[in-house]
Protein backbone atom coordinates (compact mmCIF):
# COMPACT_ATOMS: atom_id res chain seq x y z
CA UNK A 1 0.00 0.00 0.00
CA UNK A 2 1.52 3.28 -0.68
CA UNK A 3 0.88 6.33 1.88
CA UNK A 4 -0.96 9.72 0.77
CA UNK A 5 1.06 12.24 3.12
CA UNK A 6 0.41 14.75 0.79
CA UNK A 7 -3.57 15.05 0.75
CA UNK A 8 -5.31 18.20 -0.32
CA UNK A 9 -2.03 19.92 0.16
CA UNK A 10 -4.17 23.18 1.72
CA UNK A 11 -6.39 23.04 -1.50
CA UNK A 12 -9.56 21.66 -0.46
CA UNK A 13 -12.42 21.84 -2.60
CA UNK A 14 -15.15 24.54 -2.52
CA UNK A 15 -17.68 22.24 -0.72
CA UNK A 16 -20.14 24.16 1.60
CA UNK A 17 -22.26 22.02 4.29
CA UNK A 18 -26.30 22.78 3.94
CA UNK A 19 -27.53 26.14 5.73
CA UNK A 20 -24.23 27.72 5.09
CA UNK A 21 -23.12 25.77 8.16
CA UNK A 22 -18.83 26.48 8.66
CA UNK A 23 -18.42 22.81 9.82
CA UNK A 24 -20.12 19.38 10.05
CA UNK A 25 -20.23 17.69 13.22
CA UNK A 26 -20.46 14.44 13.70
CA UNK A 27 -20.94 13.25 17.07
CA UNK A 28 -20.56 9.20 17.35
CA UNK A 29 -21.46 6.83 19.90
CA UNK A 30 -19.80 3.77 19.79
CA UNK A 31 -21.59 0.66 21.52
CA UNK A 32 -19.38 -2.25 22.29
CA UNK A 33 -20.57 -4.29 25.25
CA UNK A 34 -20.96 -7.50 24.49
CA UNK A 35 -18.59 -7.35 22.39
CA UNK A 36 -15.45 -6.90 24.36
CA UNK A 37 -12.72 -10.21 24.64
CA UNK A 38 -14.24 -12.42 27.23
CA UNK A 39 -13.61 -16.23 28.50
CA UNK A 40 -16.90 -16.08 29.43
CA UNK A 41 -17.77 -15.67 25.41
CA UNK A 42 -15.59 -18.45 24.25
CA UNK A 43 -12.86 -15.66 23.67
CA UNK A 44 -9.62 -16.20 23.28
CA UNK A 45 -9.10 -13.88 26.62
CA UNK A 46 -10.25 -11.34 28.71
CA UNK A 47 -10.05 -7.55 27.51
CA UNK A 48 -7.91 -5.39 29.60
CA UNK A 49 -8.52 -2.08 29.47
CA UNK A 50 -11.57 -0.25 31.51
CA UNK A 51 -11.89 1.96 34.33
CA UNK A 52 -9.19 -0.18 35.08
CA UNK A 53 -6.18 -1.57 33.44
CA UNK A 54 -5.58 -5.26 33.99
CA UNK A 55 -5.68 -8.46 32.67
CA UNK A 56 -7.12 -11.78 34.20
CA UNK A 57 -5.89 -14.67 32.66
CA UNK A 58 -7.66 -18.26 32.78
CA UNK A 59 -10.89 -17.55 34.27
CA UNK A 60 -13.73 -15.00 33.60
CA UNK A 61 -12.88 -11.61 34.43
CA UNK A 62 -16.26 -10.48 36.40
CA UNK A 63 -14.80 -6.93 37.17
CA UNK A 64 -14.29 -6.03 33.56
CA UNK A 65 -17.74 -7.86 32.48
CA UNK A 66 -19.32 -5.41 35.22
CA UNK A 67 -18.10 -1.78 33.78
CA UNK A 68 -18.47 -2.70 29.97
CA UNK A 69 -22.66 -3.62 31.48
CA UNK A 70 -22.45 -0.09 33.04
CA UNK A 71 -22.74 1.05 29.41
CA UNK A 72 -25.81 -0.90 28.07
CA UNK A 73 -27.81 -0.85 31.70
CA UNK A 74 -27.25 3.00 32.23
CA UNK A 75 -24.96 4.77 29.58
CA UNK A 76 -26.43 4.99 26.50
CA UNK A 77 -29.73 6.03 27.76
CA UNK A 78 -28.00 9.09 29.89
CA UNK A 79 -26.17 9.67 26.49
CA UNK A 80 -29.16 10.19 24.29
CA UNK A 81 -31.11 11.60 26.63
CA UNK A 82 -28.78 14.46 26.52
CA UNK A 83 -28.25 14.37 22.41
CA UNK A 84 -32.49 14.04 22.19
CA UNK A 85 -32.96 17.21 24.36
CA UNK A 86 -30.54 19.20 22.47
CA UNK A 87 -31.75 17.83 19.09
CA UNK A 88 -28.54 16.31 18.15
CA UNK A 89 -28.46 13.02 15.77
CA UNK A 90 -25.87 10.66 16.63
CA UNK A 91 -24.04 7.81 14.45
CA UNK A 92 -23.74 4.73 16.87
CA UNK A 93 -20.39 2.84 16.30
CA UNK A 94 -21.59 -0.52 16.59
CA UNK A 95 -19.91 -4.00 17.25
CA UNK A 96 -22.35 -6.44 15.54
CA UNK A 97 -21.85 -9.05 18.50
CA UNK A 98 -22.79 -6.17 20.96
CA UNK A 99 -26.29 -5.38 18.81
CA UNK A 100 -27.06 -9.31 18.91
CA UNK A 101 -26.24 -9.28 23.15
CA UNK A 102 -28.47 -5.76 23.69
CA UNK A 103 -31.08 -6.09 20.92
CA UNK A 104 -33.02 -3.18 22.66
CA UNK A 105 -30.61 -0.32 21.88
CA UNK A 106 -30.89 -1.50 17.72
CA UNK A 107 -34.48 -1.04 18.24
CA UNK A 108 -33.91 2.16 20.15
CA UNK A 109 -31.62 3.69 18.15
CA UNK A 110 -34.06 2.79 14.74
CA UNK A 111 -36.94 4.46 16.99
CA UNK A 112 -35.14 7.59 17.39
CA UNK A 113 -33.49 7.82 13.55
CA UNK A 114 -29.91 7.31 14.87
CA UNK A 115 -27.65 5.53 11.90
CA UNK A 116 -25.33 2.25 12.74
CA UNK A 117 -21.84 2.22 11.19
CA UNK A 118 -20.45 -1.22 11.53
CA UNK A 119 -17.46 -1.21 14.26
CA UNK A 120 -16.72 -5.32 12.97
CA UNK A 121 -18.44 -8.15 14.61
CA UNK A 122 -15.76 -8.28 18.31
CA UNK A 123 -14.26 -5.61 19.44
CA UNK A 124 -10.85 -6.40 17.94
CA UNK A 125 -8.31 -5.06 15.59
CA UNK A 126 -8.22 -6.37 11.99
CA UNK A 127 -4.49 -6.11 11.46
CA UNK A 128 -2.76 -9.35 9.86
CA UNK A 129 -6.48 -10.93 10.15
CA UNK A 130 -6.65 -13.72 7.27
CA UNK A 131 -8.73 -12.45 4.70
CA UNK A 132 -11.25 -15.84 3.81
CA UNK A 133 -11.70 -15.01 7.51
CA UNK A 134 -12.65 -10.80 7.88
CA UNK A 135 -13.89 -10.99 4.72
CA UNK A 136 -16.99 -13.92 6.39
CA UNK A 137 -17.38 -11.58 9.54
CA UNK A 138 -18.11 -8.44 7.60
CA UNK A 139 -20.87 -10.03 5.48
CA UNK A 140 -21.75 -11.82 9.51
CA UNK A 141 -21.63 -8.19 10.85
CA UNK A 142 -23.60 -6.59 8.28
CA UNK A 143 -26.13 -9.35 8.33
CA UNK A 144 -26.48 -8.86 12.35
CA UNK A 145 -26.87 -5.01 12.07
CA UNK A 146 -29.32 -5.29 9.21
CA UNK A 147 -31.49 -7.68 11.15
CA UNK A 148 -31.66 -6.15 14.88
CA UNK A 149 -31.54 -2.09 13.08
CA UNK A 150 -33.70 -2.71 10.31
CA UNK A 151 -31.37 -1.19 7.88
CA UNK A 152 -27.64 -2.68 6.70
CA UNK A 153 -25.24 -0.31 7.66
CA UNK A 154 -23.37 2.17 4.82
CA UNK A 155 -20.11 3.30 7.09
CA UNK A 156 -17.58 1.10 8.37
CA UNK A 157 -15.11 1.31 11.15
CA UNK A 158 -12.71 -0.99 12.50
CA UNK A 159 -11.51 -0.62 16.49
CA UNK A 160 -7.54 -0.16 16.18
CA UNK A 161 -6.15 -0.54 13.11
CA UNK A 162 -7.89 -2.36 9.97
CA UNK A 163 -6.03 -4.57 7.71
CA UNK A 164 -4.34 -3.85 4.51
CA UNK A 165 -7.59 -5.65 3.36
CA UNK A 166 -9.96 -3.89 4.62
CA UNK A 167 -10.98 -1.68 2.41
CA UNK A 168 -11.07 -3.25 -0.87
CA UNK A 169 -13.75 -6.25 1.16
CA UNK A 170 -16.16 -3.59 1.81
CA UNK A 171 -16.04 -2.12 -1.85
CA UNK A 172 -16.02 -6.04 -2.67
CA UNK A 173 -19.43 -6.68 -0.07
CA UNK A 174 -20.91 -3.64 -1.28
CA UNK A 175 -23.87 -1.30 -0.10
CA UNK A 176 -20.77 0.67 1.90
CA UNK A 177 -20.71 4.61 1.35
CA UNK A 178 -17.41 5.41 3.64
CA UNK A 179 -15.01 3.71 5.86
CA UNK A 180 -13.89 5.61 8.66
CA UNK A 181 -10.61 3.87 8.86
CA UNK A 182 -8.85 6.90 9.21
CA UNK A 183 -7.75 10.10 11.31
CA UNK A 184 -5.48 12.11 8.67
CA UNK A 185 -7.81 15.04 7.92
CA UNK A 186 -10.98 17.40 8.65
CA UNK A 187 -12.56 16.40 5.34
CA UNK A 188 -13.44 13.85 3.88
CA UNK A 189 -11.29 12.33 0.68
CA UNK A 190 -11.47 9.26 -1.76
CA UNK A 191 -9.37 6.67 -2.01
CA UNK A 192 -9.34 3.99 -4.85
CA UNK A 193 -10.64 0.64 -3.22
CA UNK A 194 -10.72 -2.50 -5.28
CA UNK A 195 -10.93 -0.50 -8.47
CA UNK A 196 -13.22 2.35 -7.75
CA UNK A 197 -13.29 5.61 -5.76
CA UNK A 198 -14.20 4.58 -2.16
CA UNK A 199 -15.12 7.64 0.33
CA UNK A 200 -13.16 8.06 2.99
CA UNK A 201 -14.90 10.29 6.82
CA UNK A 202 -11.87 10.55 9.03
CA UNK A 203 -12.66 9.92 12.68
CA UNK A 204 -10.80 11.35 15.73
CA UNK A 205 -8.89 9.74 18.55
CA UNK A 206 -7.76 13.35 20.68
CA UNK A 207 -11.79 14.64 20.69
CA UNK A 208 -13.03 11.43 21.82
CA UNK A 209 -13.79 10.31 25.56
CA UNK A 210 -11.32 7.37 25.47
CA UNK A 211 -9.04 10.06 26.86
CA UNK A 212 -10.10 9.11 29.93
CA UNK A 213 -8.84 5.95 29.80
CA UNK A 214 -5.44 6.62 28.06
CA UNK A 215 -3.08 7.26 30.55
CA UNK A 216 -5.44 9.37 31.41
CA UNK A 217 -5.63 13.14 29.71
CA UNK A 218 -8.93 14.01 30.95
CA UNK A 219 -9.81 13.65 34.31
CA UNK A 220 -13.61 15.55 34.83
CA UNK A 221 -15.94 16.25 32.34
CA UNK A 222 -15.03 19.91 31.66
CA UNK A 223 -11.60 18.86 30.78
CA UNK A 224 -13.46 16.78 27.72
CA UNK A 225 -15.23 19.55 26.66
CA UNK A 226 -12.83 22.07 26.89
CA UNK A 227 -10.35 20.06 24.62
CA UNK A 228 -13.02 19.88 22.23
CA UNK A 229 -14.23 23.17 22.15
CA UNK A 230 -10.76 24.55 21.19
CA UNK A 231 -10.46 22.13 18.38
CA UNK A 232 -14.20 22.81 17.21
CA UNK A 233 -13.55 26.81 17.58
CA UNK A 234 -10.36 26.55 15.31
CA UNK A 235 -12.50 24.50 12.69
CA UNK A 236 -15.12 26.79 12.63
CA UNK A 237 -13.03 29.31 12.23
CA UNK A 238 -11.55 27.71 9.08
CA UNK A 239 -14.82 26.55 7.71
CA UNK A 240 -14.88 30.24 6.51
CA UNK A 241 -13.16 29.14 3.58
CA UNK A 242 -12.76 25.24 3.49
CA UNK A 243 -14.82 22.30 4.35
CA UNK A 244 -14.34 21.32 7.97
CA UNK A 245 -15.59 18.00 9.66
CA UNK A 246 -15.10 17.55 13.87
CA UNK A 247 -15.41 13.56 14.78
CA UNK A 248 -16.46 13.88 18.59
CA UNK A 249 -15.71 10.18 19.75
CA UNK A 250 -18.21 8.89 22.47
CA UNK A 251 -18.34 5.63 24.71
CA UNK A 252 -21.60 4.38 26.17
CA UNK A 253 -19.54 3.36 29.04
CA UNK A 254 -16.57 6.31 29.50
CA UNK A 255 -18.70 9.58 29.17
CA UNK A 256 -21.95 8.20 30.07
CA UNK A 257 -21.28 7.79 33.89
CA UNK A 258 -22.52 10.70 36.25
CA UNK A 259 -19.72 12.92 36.37
CA UNK A 260 -18.45 13.18 32.81
CA UNK A 261 -21.81 13.20 31.44
CA UNK A 262 -21.75 17.03 31.95
CA UNK A 263 -19.04 17.82 29.98
CA UNK A 264 -21.07 15.94 26.41
CA UNK A 265 -23.57 18.82 27.61
CA UNK A 266 -21.68 21.60 27.82
CA UNK A 267 -19.82 21.02 24.50
CA UNK A 268 -22.98 20.74 22.96
CA UNK A 269 -24.29 24.04 24.46
CA UNK A 270 -20.79 25.98 22.82
CA UNK A 271 -21.40 24.69 19.68
CA UNK A 272 -25.08 25.32 19.13
CA UNK A 273 -24.67 29.05 20.79
CA UNK A 274 -21.89 29.65 18.18
CA UNK A 275 -24.37 28.54 15.27
CA UNK A 276 -23.10 28.17 11.70
CA UNK A 277 -23.26 24.21 12.76
CA UNK A 278 -24.62 21.18 10.76
CA UNK A 279 -24.96 18.32 13.11
CA UNK A 280 -25.39 15.10 10.67
CA UNK A 281 -25.07 11.55 10.72
CA UNK A 282 -21.99 10.01 8.76
CA UNK A 283 -24.38 9.16 6.50
CA UNK A 284 -25.65 12.26 6.27
CA UNK A 285 -22.68 13.79 5.74
CA UNK A 286 -21.55 10.99 3.48
CA UNK A 287 -23.95 11.64 0.72
CA UNK A 288 -23.63 14.94 0.74
CA UNK A 289 -20.07 14.91 -0.31
CA UNK A 290 -20.87 12.59 -2.87
CA UNK A 291 -23.40 14.53 -3.91
CA UNK A 292 -21.21 18.03 -4.04
CA UNK A 293 -17.79 16.37 -4.38
CA UNK A 294 -18.24 13.57 -6.81
CA UNK A 295 -15.28 11.29 -7.52
CA UNK A 296 -13.59 12.12 -10.80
Amino acid sequence: MTRDLRGYADQYPKVRWPNGARIAVSVVLNVEEGAELALSAGDERNESVHEAVQLVEGAPDLCMESHFEYGSRVGYWRIANVAESHGVPLTLNACARALEATPWIGADAAKRGYEICCHGWRWESHAGMEEAKERALIARAVDTVQRVHGKAPVGWHTKSSASVNTRRLLVEHGGFLYDSDAYNDDAPYYVEGAGRPHLVLPYAFDTNDMRFFDRPAFVRGSDFADYSIAAFDWLWAEGADAPRMLSIGLHTRIIGRAARIGGLATLIRHMQERGLVWFATREDIARHWLAHCPPR
